[in-house]
């Protein structure tokens, strides 16, 4: 297995998992056996991410030591956040429009699945709004933060305590030094945790496949296509001329992240990819105080594939219960989806829970969720993977920004990778 890479480990893992599953088809002892299996290694992961996240915010932060810089860091990213997001659910809408995926689709073939699991946190995020966002981003209690995995808390106090270590001087390097050993045995554990990742997509793939079928598919076929033609062309046109812009090539890039995105679709999971994506963009040529910042950030802020998804889902329940989407509410819809699809992605679900918040402000019946939500896994392993795109190009288009791009690091890295492949 040594001699396999690891994206050809997890693929091998993925058919594997799709085979068992589809020959166990609707036999419940699968979950049984595979499901622990998947479910160690999402909490693995989980169990390495805020360690990670919080040493190296402080490490690169207190090398930075400005405030004002990091300020102006902060601004900019949320505003490249805004405008690419912006840009995912106008596609969508687009997208939506053009090929009508929910006309003619007939009800009675569709099998309802239980959502009620969402609707409680969904009457949360109806009452949310882009000042509760930033509030929210202040914790008052760090520890419970920590426990509760809060990225932007967690983001905010990190950035905070590791200006405070660079204030202090020499006094704050035995604290640096700490940190910085805390984030190099992390990368070390995140190392040895991705060898189980073959084991956990197997697991994964192979209790999904199972619990739904391929067949559950082929009512929703359209909308399916529908759904991975618009991230495909998200990536390659609209990330593309993003990447263009920023003197890379998003062919080249995608070479580089093939391990991470496709364990995070396998997976349906950003945070699986997390530590790597951050290791990765610093080994590509991002200062650690932006990647470090950045990536995490645009896991509350910019998630692209998810809003794409939202937009193309919306239109395709009013396609399909025959109701009449003018031009100004679909504005509406782009407006409100802008807001409630911010600051909210460690909610399970979160694509999901976005859309019945939002659908009854433009008289679209939630509960037509219940006929998709057969196959929002498979949807949502597309979105899940072009998420990982968007938040590792945002650091280097945001080192760019900032003029603080190292070039020729990124080149030799390109070059490493290129061997390897």
């Amino acid at each position: 297995m040594k001699k396999i890479g690891l994206a050809w480990q997890i693929l091998i893992g993925l058919i594997v998992g799709i085979a068992v599953g589809a020959i166990f088809y609707g036999n419940p002892a699968i979950a049984t056996y595979l499901q622990p299996i998947g479910d160690i290694f999402i909490r693995l992961i989980k169990m390495i991410v805020v360690p990670i996240v919080v040493s190296s915010i402080v490490v690169g932060v207190a090398g930075v030591g400005d405030v004002k810089k990091l300020g102006k860091l902060g601004g900019k990213t949320i505003l490249y956040f805004e405008i690419i997001t912006t840009i995912a659910i106008a596609l969508g809408l687009l997208v939506a429009n053009v090929f009508h995926p929910g006309s003619g689709v007939d009800m009675k073939q569709l099998q309802k699945t239980d959502i009620s699991t969402y609707v409680s946190t969904s009457e949360q995020v109806q009452s949310h709004s882009m000042a509760d966002t930033f509030v929210k981003i202040v914790p008052t209690n760090i520890m419970d933060a920590l426990a509760k995995g809060d990225m932007l808390a967690i983001i905010f106090f990190s950035v905070l305590f590791g200006l405070g270590v660079a204030v202090i001087g020499e006094r704050g390097k035995p604290v640096l030094h700490f940190f910085q050993g805390v984030a190099d045995a992390m990368f070390y554990v995140t190392n040895q945790v991705m060898k189980f990742a073959p084991f956990g997509v197997f697991a994964l793939i192979g209790v999904t496949v199972s619990k739904f079928g391929v067949g559950s598919l082929i009512p929703l076929g359209k909308l399916v296509l529908v759904v991975y033609g618009s991230m495909i062309f998200f990536v390659v046109v609209v990330l593309g001329i993003v990447a263009k812009i920023a003197g890379i090539n998003i062919f080249q890039f995608l070479k580089i992240l093939k391990d991470e995105l496709l364990l995070a679709y396998s997976t349906a999971s950003s945070e699986t990819v997390l530590p790597k994506i951050m290791e990765k963009m610093e080994k590509f040529g991002c200062p650690k105080a932006i990647s470090s910042f950045v990536i995490p950030t645009g896991y509350s802020f910019n998630l692209d594939g998810s809003t794409l998804y939202q937009a193309i889902a919306a239109i395709f329940l009013a396609q399909m219960y025959g109701i009449d989407m003018p031009i100004s509410q679909q504005i509406t819809l782009l407006l409100v989806l802008m807001v409630t699809s911010k600051g909210i992605a460690g909610v399970p679900g979160v694509s999901f829970v976005v859309l019945l918040a939002t659908l009854g402000s433009v008289g679209i019946p939630a509960e037509g969720l219940a006929f998709i939500a057969g196959i929002d896994r498979i949807l949502d392993m597309a979105r899940t993977a072009v998420n990982v795109v968007g938040n590792s190009l945002a650091a280097v288009v945001m080192s760019k920004w900032e003029g603080e791009y190292n070039k020729t690091k990124g080149q030799e890295y390109l070059r490493e990778t290129q061997k390897v492949s």
